[in-house]
């Protein structure tokens, strides 16, 4: 080829290479001037990977192992003697009546929730002949399940709460406490403390260093405290303790905050479960309350639950809750603006009806029952097989979990030898033991145990 059809060549090449680098450039670029489109705003710097939450990472696993002995100890929900879901008799008879409704719809419920949901739920948590109802002096507005009610209580809290000690604005958790109660604060910038709750050696509660803590916190404090069934230890103060955890809060003014996930799960009796809370209003404390439906209706995925401000006995203790209630309100039509319909309306339906919540009262007892009996169960099987240590902690704590007092190396061993789940920090939920598997784990435990002296 001449060489000036080769130059002609060369350049037309280069003038085609040139077009086309134009092009592209046009096509990436965001501006007239060509210039490299904008990076993120969330670069891995400024927006890292979270890390999975522990309990639904659990879930998973335990979904994807294919043994046919694997065990599920570390979900959070009721399950019957055949390791399935049980939906109660008493909801399946209002979820019945309400459906069979002809004017159910599918209307907004007001900001505050069901009234007549809110109603039955003050009755339930404070009694219905509670003196803070009677006076007036309770505002309750129905929210997502407890977690809704914990995170509202917070944000109302971080709002509003100003002590005169500045160091007082701290929320105090038990250690341990629920790790949800950890995100719930911190995302409402509040910061919290914690004080001593479970004792490693004894596996059951350390009062005097939960009193002493209590004792030393700046006056004014708020102390979240559970009601029964404390979530993860299943380790519960007795009355006279809790009397004098009232005295020591009320010397110390400080602002009492209940979760209560389990009223009526826990020891099968409604009333028994609420004691410490009544007893703090009988003392005139001004309190906030967390109220679940989840566990003891087993509406684990409708999400009802109840917010309770309750103000201390005074003449302007009823223009106290309006004004509280008013800025509730607020907070709460922000979010999420009224709350979900169906699950309140089955438990209102049950806490209204007087044949509904006896029938209640009854399945509360069924679940509550089938717990203790898998907790006897496995304390025999432990003390047959004579593994080493002392588990009477197993019989000693309450509602659906345990803390078994094993390490992190014997949670992996039984995981990786005889897939069972839990917890690593050693808690079951005593739910997920039957008749079928409480052997089983039972000798899991007392192999990794003495595998692991």
């Amino acid at each position: 080829m001449p060489a000036a059809n080769i130059t002609k060549t060369k350049i037309s090449k280069q003038h085609a290479n040139d077009r086309l680098g134009q092009i592209q450039g046009h096509m990436g670029s965001s501006d007239t001037n060509g210039s490299a489109p904008p990076s993120t705003a969330f670069p891995p710097d400024v927006v890292s990977q979270a890390p999975e939450d522990p309990l639904f990472g659990l879930m998973a696993a335990y979904k994807k192992d294919t043994d046919s002995k694997k065990v599920d100890l570390g979900i959070g929900a009721y399950r019957d003697n055949n390791a399935k879901p049980w939906v109660l008799p008493v909801v399946k008879q209002a979820d019945d009546r309400l459906r069979s409704d002809p004017d159910l719809n599918h209307e907004y419920l007001p900001i505050g929730g069901l009234p007549d949901f809110t109603a039955a739920s003050q009755k339930l948590i404070l009694g219905k002949n509670s003196p803070a109802l009677s006076d007036k002096r309770v505002v309750s507005l129905q929210t997502v399940s407890g977690t809704g009610a914990v995170h509202l209580g917070s944000l109302f809290l971080s709002k509003f709460y100003n002590p005169s000690n500045a160091d007082a604005k701290a929320i105090y958790v038990s250690s341990p406490t629920w790790a949800n109660h950890n995100q719930i604060i911190t995302n409402v910038h509040l910061p919290m403390k914690s004080y001593p709750y479970f004792s490693k050696e004894t596996k059951g509660l350390d009062f005097d260093g939960m009193y002493g803590a209590i004792e030393q916190a700046p006056s004014g404090s708020v102390i979240l405290l559970h009601a029964c069934a404390h979530n993860p230890t299943g380790v519960d103060p007795t009355q006279d303790q809790w009397k004098k955890i009232a005295k020591v809060m009320l010397e110390k003014k400080h602002f009492p905050f209940f979760d209560c996930a389990y009223q009526g799960f826990a020891s099968g009796s409604l009333a028994t479960d609420a004691w410490a809370i009544n007893h703090f209003v009988e003392q005139g404390f001004e309190l906030m309350i967390a109220q679940s439906y989840a566990k003891n209706f087993g509406l684990y995925g409708e999400r009802a639950g109840c917010f309770h401000f309750v103000a201390a006995p005074s003449s302007s203790a009823q223009d106290e809750v309006a004004r509280v209630g008013s800025q509730l309100a607020i907070l709460q039509r922000s979010e999420i603006s009224n709350p979900p319909a169906y699950g309140a309306r089955i438990a209102s339906l049950i806490l209204n009806d007087e044949k509904l919540f006896a029938q209640w009262e009854e399945d509360l007892r069924t679940m509550s029952g089938r717990i203790k009996d898998m907790r006897k169960a496995l304390k025999e099987n432990l003390d047959m097989l004579q593994t080493p240590g002392n588990w009477d902690h197993i019989m000693n704590q309450i509602g659906m979990f345990s803390f078994t007092g094993l390490n992190e190396q014997q949670v992996q061993k039984l995981r990786e030898q005889s897939h069972v789940y839990m917890t690593k920090n050693g808690r079951i939920s005593m739910a997920g033991l039957n008749t079928g598997n409480v052997e089983y784990f039972a000798k899991a435990v007392d192999g990794v145990v003495r595998e692991t002296q």
